[in-house]
């Protein structure tokens, strides 16, 4: 499995080069596709969360914005991490809680998690036995334009699965889990 969060060459923000031409960056634009199919996107990373990227500026679809599906295993956790960016958690499933600074939010789903400039944060899946989804929206590209760089790892992704969730798979398909109470 691809490790997205092991990467060091990632880029964030597409280069700006090239004829100095609105219309033919707006045409280029244009050309881009409206829609990206969830089924052309490959979960990555893991075993305990997993991420799907829809758009990030290498994709030459946007420059400003990063928006990515998070998928938490039975009792999963993310990284431990801070970054000068903003971001919103809208929960599509499940139940879990954050730790910002030192301070526990909980969250369900239909719930929005919003992650403050400079904050120091891990998302957890509080359930032992059920997954859990948020849809992320960021501006870490737009940031990264203006050279605000920071961002640190403060403990990395876990690369064993969670004891028992061992066989635990990312759902790949794209089936309404929003907002489910207690049903998979």
């Amino acid at each position: 499995m691809t490790r997205y969060h092991d990467q060091t060459d990632r880029i964030f923000v597409r280069g700006v080069q090239g004829a100095y031409n609105l219309q033919q960056e707006l045409e280029r634009l244009r050309s881009q596709p409206r829609v990206r199919k969830a089924k052309d996107l490959k979960m990555v990373d893991g075993p305990q969360a997993y991420s799907r990227h829809y758009v990030e500026p290498k994709d030459g679809i946007t420059q400003t914005f990063h928006l990515h599906l998070e998928e938490y295993s039975p009792g999963g956790k993310s990284q431990k991490h801070g970054h000068v960016n903003e971001a919103a958690f809208y929960i599509l499933d499940g139940q879990g809680y954050e730790i910002h600074d030192n301070i526990r939010y909980d969250w369900s789903a239909g719930d929005i998690a919003i992650v403050h400039n400079n904050c120091v944060h891990q998302h957890f899946n509080a359930s032992d036995t059920e997954p859990a989804r948020a849809l992320v929206i960021k501006t870490k590209p737009m940031y990264l334009f203006l050279n605000m760089l920071f961002q640190q790892t403060v403990e990395a992704r876990l690369k064993d699965p969670v004891p028992g969730q061992e066989g635990f798979e990312p759902r790949e398909e794209e089936i309404d889990y929003n907002h489910l109470e207690g049903g998979y």
